[in-house]
């Protein structure tokens, strides 16, 4: 596949504590920037990814990563047992034979099994790294449409990334251990300390009370008066609604969810929810142009951008990784984001919705949350209830 790169119109950087931003908006730029990452490489790449396919973009990197072991750059690279299960059998061998460091997550046959690593980003020379929603296929690098993907990444140099090199030497640590113990994945999550400063990169993951993830949105939420989200799965705990609610009645909440997926089930998941929302003052919207997979939430003065939706499992279950970045000029060019995001919306109204949603709508939603909620996705995408239109309910 080759696409050719058009810029865009405001692209978004940024300088913070002495580290460079610049947000990754198309699918053809984040190949592009990805690929010229590996080929830049002079000692070391890091990689996790939690889905990595053997389709037309995903052999072009691993190309690239075997050809910068060739030239003498040590590569790791992880994946999820279950996301990259997709790959022709035998994809990553030759990497492994010509002296890359592969490590896999999980067992498939493992009582852990609904445990997934969602997490995503690729670190170069200890300084350089591209963090984000996006996976390694040609879903995530196309323009979208009906088969690509709506996402984003962010390129970040300088001394911030040195606390995503600590999470990831870890990760490597357990992960390419004779034996993979949940139970010390679960204590080095639980005691996850981010370094000071504006950016912090929290780790979310299956521990018994909040993971730091899920601890410092809460915080935040309950501090907040602003709230943007771009969230392509929006199915969160009653008590991550209150908080939103709360801030939606008493300051402003815009939330971007998706029109399209390739599971129906959490779309019927989000809408359940919308009533409840839009009756607080919350303003909604469905991206249309293509599936949305964008996870992005803006609090006040701060940004969070990483491998994590806003739902259930990212939230409880799912190890994630995002990073936190606190700076009221970052905030506000990102959202400047969103609401260009918006002019490719419809807005959802209480009026609207009530219109367009009957009784058999309204039984689906509840009953896709509590799947959503407590099954994996593979497995609702599997069931995929035909989750009525909109031009449905009109009907």
């Amino acid at each position: 596949m080759s696409v050719a790169v058009a810029p865009v119109a405001d692209p978004i950087n940024a300088e913070i504590e002495g580290n460079r931003l610049r947000l990754i908006e198309t699918g053809p730029e984040r190949l592009s920037v990805l690929l010229d990452f590996i080929d830049g490489a002079r000692c070391s790449l890091k990689f996790y990814y939690y889905v990595f396919e053997s389709d037309d973009c995903g052999s072009q990197i691993m190309d690239r990563l075997i050809a910068a072991v060739r030239r003498g750059i040590d590569v790791v690279l992880m994946v999820d047992s279950f996301g990259s299960s997709n790959a022709a059998p035998g994809f990553f061998d030759a990497f492994r034979k010509g002296g890359g460091r592969f490590g896999v997550f999980g067992n498939r046959r493992s009582t852990r099994y609904l445990i997934r690593n969602h997490q995503k980003i690729a670190i170069a020379d200890d300084q350089r790294l591209i963090i984000g929603g996006f996976n390694l296929s040609d879903h995530y690098f196309g323009i979208p449409d009906d088969k690509a993907w709506r996402d984003i990444g962010l390129y970040m140099e300088g001394p911030g990334t040195a606390e995503a090199v600590r999470w990831f030497n870890a990760l490597q640590a357990w992960v390419m251990a004779d034996k993979q113990r949940f139970s010390t994945l679960r204590r080095m999550i639980r005691t996850w300390r981010p370094a000071d400063g504006m950016f912090h990169f929290l780790i979310g993951g299956p521990v018994r009370r909040l993971s730091p993830w899920a601890q410092a949105v809460k915080h935040d939420l309950e501090k907040g008066r602003q709230v943007d989200m771009i969230q392509a799965y929006f199915s969160p705990s009653r008590g991550m609604l209150r908080r939103i609610e709360r801030i939606g009645t008493h300051g402003k909440t815009r939330i971007i969810t998706a029109s399209r997926s390739d599971n129906s089930t959490t779309i019927s998941a989000a809408r359940a929810l919308y009533a409840a929302l839009l009756k607080r003052g919350v303003r909604i919207y469905e991206y249309l142009p293509a599936k949305l997979h964008t996870k992005l939430i803006i609090i006040d003065n701060i940004v969070y951008i990483g491998s994590a939706n806003f739902d259930m499992r990212s939230l409880f279950i799912n190890l994630e990784l995002v990073l936190r970045i606190e700076d009221a000029a970052f905030a506000e060019q990102m959202r400047a984001f969103v609401t260009r995001e918006i002019a490719d919306c419809e807005e959802i109204t209480l009026s609207l919705h009530r219109h367009r949603t009957g009784i058999f709508a309204r039984l689906l939603g509840w009953i896709s949350y509590v799947m959503v909620s407590v099954i994996d996705y593979t497995v609702t995408r599997r069931l995929n209830f035909p989750a009525r239109t909109w031009q449905d309910d009109d009907d």
